[in-house]
């Protein structure tokens, strides 16, 4: 994969443009350039179920402010991008921080939280036609590499990175990275040595979409995604829609054998979603096979793989993600928005899924299954416009002799974002 990169960088950057170039477009550094500021504040609970297992919680109030400069006028543009994150513990102490699935704030060696955490990153980039290469702190949101912005703070990482919309339709993606800044932490050693990346996505007509992507983490993993998605309208305000997302990988040999486990795995989802006006109703299947779980997220430092906190674009994917070994598991859900009855920016979903066929140290078929429940508000105009209440909840229950792999609970999220922009 890593020969390969440059062979990806030099045929986008050589490929004529058949449309029109975005870069003829630019009018400035500074014209097109804006800042963004987003206030988040966040809680999690999880009240644990098993015997042993502690309670964890954790509350915050960050601040993230990203800076995203246009490009300088010519035949190839240059920019600069920066982010500054600050966020304050509010509560998480006292032996309830330290939830891997949480992770507002990081530990530090005398097993105490941080009370307080500030991160800054900034990347180079150029663009020529519409072709974009930069270098520096990437957030990239890749069904391969998709770094964690659903907690307090941004995942980021660090590395080259190219984006080319050079055809209409097709988007294409490569990148080298060799640093990844856990989103609870402002250390960049995070243990990850390096991950390339390359693939794209086509969006054939205005029905059917494809993304097809590889990764490889050093010392780590190899894996490929590949995700279609076919929307077919019907009469009146009714709609289908088909969502297939699927990964293969294969881990290293050491890596798995410090895992204890096998080397392969494939997991795929499909989802079929029937919106009538403001209901949607979905039911998805999603099979895992081989001999290990898919594997994704964590630091390396920690043993985890490092390939991004939400690299795991399948349907059954909420609290827990059904991944285990040999899991197969079911979806029923259903989605309001509330704008049909006169509350626009209200909406709520529900659902159920149900997974069995675990393969565990203690049986070949362990169960699990997960209500959930999410209702969100977006305020849609006046002086607070677009601040978003969300409040998630979810009960998992997990069988006795599956317990390796997950764990039985109770989480409740809620999070308050107020957006803005300062130019």
């Amino acid at each position: 994969m890593k020969k390969e990169l440059p062979l990806i960088i030099l045929g986008i950057l050589s490929a004529s443009s058949a449309f029109a170039a975005s870069q003829s477009e630019s009018r400035g550094f500074i014209e097109d350039g804006h800042l963004d500021v987003l206030l988040r504040n966040a809680w999690i609970n999880r009240d644990y179920k098993a015997q042993g297992v502690r309670d964890r919680a954790e509350w915050g109030q960050g601040i993230i402010a990203t800076w995203n400069s246009g490009f300088t006028q010519g035949p190839v543009g240059f920019g600069v991008d920066g982010i500054a994150q600050y966020a304050v513990r509010l509560d998480g102490g006292r032996g309830r921080s330290g939830a891997g699935g949480i992770d507002f704030f990081a530990q530090d060696n005398d097993g105490k939280a941080k009370s307080d955490l500030a991160k800054f990153g900034a990347r180079a980039k150029m663009r020529f036609s519409n072709t974009e290469l930069s270098y520096g702190t990437q957030n990239p949101a890749l069904p391969i590499v998709n770094a964690d912005n659903s907690r307090l703070l941004y995942e980021t990482y660090t590395g080259v990175m190219l984006t080319s919309r050079e055809l209409a339709g097709l988007e294409v993606n490569a990148g080298y990275f060799t640093d990844e800044q856990r989103k609870s932490d402002d250390s960049h050693d995070s243990g990850l040595k390096s991950l390339s990346f390359g693939g794209a996505s086509y969006q054939f007509n205005d029905q059917f979409s494809g993304a097809l992507y590889a990764s490889h983490v050093e010392e780590v993993l190899n894996k490929q995604y590949l995700g279609l998605n076919f929307k077919q309208p019907l009469a009146g305000n009714q709609q289908m829609i088909l969502d297939f997302n699927g990964y293969n990988s294969r881990l290293d040999q050491q890596y798995a054998d410090s895992l204890n486990t096998g080397r392969s795995n494939t997991i795929w989802s499909l989802a079929a979603s029937y919106v009538l006006d403001m209901h949607t109703f979905k039911l998805a299947y999603q099979q895992s096979s081989g001999s290990t779980g898919y594997n994704y997220g964590g630091y390396r430092n920690q043993g985890g793989v490092g390939d991004g906190g939400n690299t795991i674009w399948l349907a059954n994917s909420y609290w827990s993600d059904f991944n285990g070994e040999d899991e197969r598991s079911w979806q029923v859900a259903y989605g309001l928005d509330f704008a049909g009855l006169g509350v626009p920016g209200l909406t709520y979903d529900v659902a159920y899924v149900r997974g069995d066929n675990i393969k565990t140290s203690a049986t070949s078929n362990g169960h699990e299954h997960e209500w959930f429940n999410q209702l969100q508000y977006q305020v849609q105009s006046g002086p607070a416009k677009d601040l978003k209440l969300k409040v998630r909840y979810s009960v998992l229950r997990v069988s006795s002799n599956a317990s390796d792999y997950n764990t039985s609970g109770n989480e409740i999220r809620v999070y308050v974002e107020y957006p803005f922009s300062l130019m």
